[in-house]
């Protein structure tokens, strides 16, 4: 198969292998694909559901030995037909698109919140593979909703668990529990996805203390390849330009990160809190 940018831009059937229910309402399908098997942590795919809608997704696995997966929340029509799936089903993908993570740095903390952590097991792994070994903190609102836990406990030395309700873990929100952690040792990087407002707060921290940051933004994706501009933040498309930000980049959408986004129609609307 020729690894040729027009035919990732191409939508491919895929069997889903194995589907794992990882909390209430939270599923990974495991499928493979040439393509998603060779992605950059980071990047994300375009999930099509026929007759329903075509939704982006970050990639939560990324084997070489072909083996993808995707982790979905049931949130609206799409994302419940996709949770709920089964073994030996197929769903329409595309991609891998846009700019993924590059590592940088010799003491990176990564930090995950909600179903943002996923996104950043496949760099965790890359990481440990180039000699990189990370801390992570895996941040939810209470230890029932925790996320790939076992997994991340399996690769790693230095995992710590926040929750906002003090469940498990450190009691706080996640950009909390980064700011107690910078304070007592050395981080030269850090890498975050999750809600929106807690990738402002990691942003003002890593500002204050100049640490260089990249961070998983999400926007409405219709095309994937720039073109429609429905993913637009600030001067950027998130799908052409992200869906990975660096500091310089989060520099200049601060005005509108944590407060407003395009829906489907194009308006603009207020950020989930």
């Amino acid at each position: 198969m020729s690894d040729s940018p027009m035919r990732r831009e191409v939508h491919r059937v895929v069997k889903v292998e194995e589907v794992k229910q990882e909390a209430k309402d939270v599923f990974t399908l495991y499928f493979k694909d040439n393509f998603c098997s060779s992605a950059s942590p980071g990047q994300f795919i375009m999930v099509w559901i026929p007759g329903v809608d075509e939704i982006p997704m970050s990639l939560s696995t990324i084997n070489q030995k072909g083996v993808s997966s995707i982790t979905v929340r049931s949130v609206g029509e799409a994302t419940r037909i996709l949770c709920e799936t089964k073994v030996g089903e197929k769903i329409g993908v595309r991609g891998p698109f846009g700019n993924g993570f590059t590592l940088k740095g010799s003491k990176p903390v990564l930090v995950g919140g909600g179903t943002g952590v996923p996104a950043l097991y496949p760099l965790a792994s890359k990481m440990l593979i180039s000699g990189i070994k990370p801390s992570f903190i895996l941040g939810a609102r209470n230890a029932e909703q925790l996320l790939f836990k076992d997994r991340l406990q399996e690769i790693l030395d230095d995992l710590i668990i926040s929750t906002d309700d003090g469940s498990l873990g450190f009691k706080g929100y996640a950009s909390e529990c980064l700011g107690r952690l910078i304070r007592e040792k050395k981080c030269d990087s850090i890498y975050t996805c999750g809600p929106e407002q807690m990738i402002v707060s990691i942003f003002k921290e890593a500002e204050r203390r100049n640490i260089f940051v990249q961070a998983s933004l999400e926007r409405y994706v219709k095309c994937a390849v720039g073109l429609c501009g429905s993913c637009g933040i600030g001067p950027f498309r998130v799908c052409k330009d992200g869906p990975v930000f660096d500091s310089i980049s989060l520099r200049a959408v601060m005005n509108e990160l944590g407060f407003k986004k395009m829906d489907p129609s194009g308006r603009l609307i207020p950020v989930e809190k």
